[in-house]
């Protein structure tokens, strides 16, 4: 008996522990490889975290700039032009999917 598609699995599966070990590595991702452009046109207005950045009138050009952003105002900016309640959320989603992407899904 020979079962169909065991290759494709098996190579997937592969690809798969590629990626658990890739992330395993990881100890941060930055807000591009976490707002990639087919995340920020499903949940959001905006075709960039850039673009989504510039319309909340948030000037960051360091990790500094975008640390000082008041929670409140990210929040309510997060809430107004996104899917999301608030930053948390919209931060854990991408977060999630990256881990996806990372994993093969």
């Amino acid at each position: 008996m020979k079962i169909k598609g065991m290759k494709e699995l098996q190579k997937q599966l592969k690809n798969m522990e590629r990626g658990a070990k890739e992330l395993q590595k990881t100890k941060s991702a930055s807000f591009d490889e976490l707002f990639i452009q087919s995340f920020m046109r499903k949940n959001t207005q905006f075709n960039s975290f850039d673009e989504f950045l510039t319309a909340g009138n948030f000037i960051v050009e360091t990790q500094e700039d975008f640390e000082a952003i008041p929670d409140e105002d990210m929040d309510q900016h997060v809430a107004k032009t996104t899917t999301f309640k608030d930053w948390q959320t919209m931060l854990d989603t991408a977060a999630s999917e990256y881990a996806l992407r990372k994993l093969g899904f």
